[in-house]
């Protein structure tokens, strides 16, 4: 475990250990018997993660004196769906039995896991499979529940183990999810630099460091990382655990969670590729959000918003009713439309607020601006990390048209009350000149057409 790691464990609230290595799931019994002395052990997984390492978690935990109760093992094709549905049934094959989980699996059904063992108070062990995403280590689990996809407050694991050569070995699909994860905290961060800015949301250094200090070094080798170089993917999957620790450290996921995120959340309420064969991930959503936001910020960064005329920006920013009678334009589903207008509302800054901001963005931009630059890495450089894993990088790979992906600037925005800057653009009245821009002959999108019909 790396000192960063540590540190970071010190801040957890929830999670007491973390095992990573090459060759350590036969750690899971020992660490079982040492945190949860005396418990009785119900090993989840789905049949391809039990043929990956149920047997050796379970060879383990009876080598080290756990007793055991019968495996839940799930279908492996299709694969388990995040939704309540399948919590809730977890949930009601565990209530009567006094057992803990040792999930053996990836992000769907961790949080499965996790919001089951949640809601019956019960803590629980993971052991990871796959470098696909940051929630192994993080508070909260994210599930659709009546057609909206959201983040169910329930504590992390008490232990995340973590065997490099299993994750090394992961399906390449799910590999490039991880990448695209872990990629869009550079605009994500460059999210909460101006959330602190500006006054909406103070930055935490300490849970900053802990998700941005090895990032860069986990996406310098894609080439290694797309190979299944072990070396490689250690930086991978120690700052996806890292992420973990630092939303659960900060009880929110701001560390690590950004507008590209958002954008992958808006397609995942609207169902986008739950159907396909495999289904498509959060991940490789997020990537594809994270050109996206990094493409928009190059775009703001191309403008004087130290020249910007503030009492202009102010009283032609729209009231509230008028934002409201927008979104309901703007083709959200009876299901989505009531959230998207609540989350909407709860940000919708009143004019002293709207000044206040302004001000400080135009007085702050000639430094401000120079920070963003050093957060972020172009977006021709991300879409090229994510090329060479495997990810998504364009809008026509997973179905969306022209239109869609276009709209899902505005719309993502919508979705989540979280200060981000599509916010900021918007406040300054310059956001649908930006995306213009990007779709304008020789913007970012426009030198990237989607394919002919």
């Amino acid at each position: 475990m790396t000192a960063l790691i540590e540190r970071a464990v010190e801040r957890a609230t929830d999670t007491r250990a973390i095992v990573a290595g090459a060759d350590v799931l036969s750690r899971v019994g020992p660490l079982v018997a040492e945190l949860l002395p005396g418990r009785t052990a119900i090993v989840v997984a789905d049949e391809t993660t039990w043929a990956v390492a149920g047997e050796a978690t379970t060879a383990s935990l009876a080598a080290a004196g756990v007793a055991l109760a019968e495996p839940y093992v799930l279908p492996g094709t299709p694969p388990p769906y995040a939704g309540y549905e399948a919590v809730e049934a977890l949930r009601d094959h565990l209530a009567p039995l006094d057992v803990v989980v040792v999930l053996v699996g990836a992000g769907t059904l961790n949080d499965i896991a996790k919001l089951a063992s949640g809601e019956l108070e019960r803590p629980y062990v993971c052991v990871a499979t796959a470098p696909s995403m940051d929630g192994y280590a993080a508070f909260g689990a994210s599930i659709a529940k009546d057609g909206y996809k959201q983040t169910m407050t329930c504590p992390a694991p008490i232990a995340v183990v973590a065997d490099h050569r299993v994750l090394a070995a992961a399906p390449g699909r799910m590999t490039a999810s991880g990448v695209g994860d872990l990629v869009e905290k550079l605009p994500g961060g460059a999210d909460w630099i101006l959330a602190e800015a500006l006054g909406a949301e103070p930055l935490d250094a300490d849970v900053w460091a802990l998700v941005q200090e090895p990032l860069r070094a986990a996406l310098a080798d894609p080439e290694g990382i797309r190979d299944g170089d072990v070396a490689a993917t250690v930086g991978l999957a120690d700052g996806l655990v890292l992420s973990g620790l630092a939303m659960q450290a900060h009880q929110s996921s701001r560390p690590a969670s950004g507008a590209g995120h958002q954008c992958s959340h808006l397609w995942e309420m609207e169902g986008l590729g739950v159907h396909d064969d495999p289904p498509l991930s959060h991940g490789l959503k997020v990537g594809l959000g994270t050109i996206m936001l990094t493409a928009l910020y190059e775009e703001a960064l191309r403008r004087d918003l130290g020249a910007l005329d503030v009492d202009a920006a102010v009283d032609a920013f729209p009231e509230w009713a008028a934002i409201a009678r927008s979104i309901r334009r703007e083709g959200f589903s009876e299901q989505l439309l009531p959230a998207a207008l609540a989350q909407s509302e709860a940000k919708h800054p009143s004019p002293e607020t709207l000044l206040a901001r302004l001000t400080i963005l135009r007085d702050a931009w000639p430094t401000l601006s120079e920070r963003l630059r050093a957060q972020l890495l172009p977006a021709d450089e991300v879409e090229r990390i994510l090329a060479t894993v495997g990810a998504v990088t364009h809008p026509s790979q997973i179905g969306l048209s022209p239109e869609a992906f276009r709209a899902t600037y505005t719309r993502a925005m919508r979705i989540r009350s979280r200060y981000t800057l599509l916010d900021v653009l918007h406040e300054a009245g310059v956001l649908d000149e930006c995306i213009d821009a990007l779709f304008a002959p020789g913007g970012f999108w426009a030198e990237r057409p989607f394919p002919a019909a």
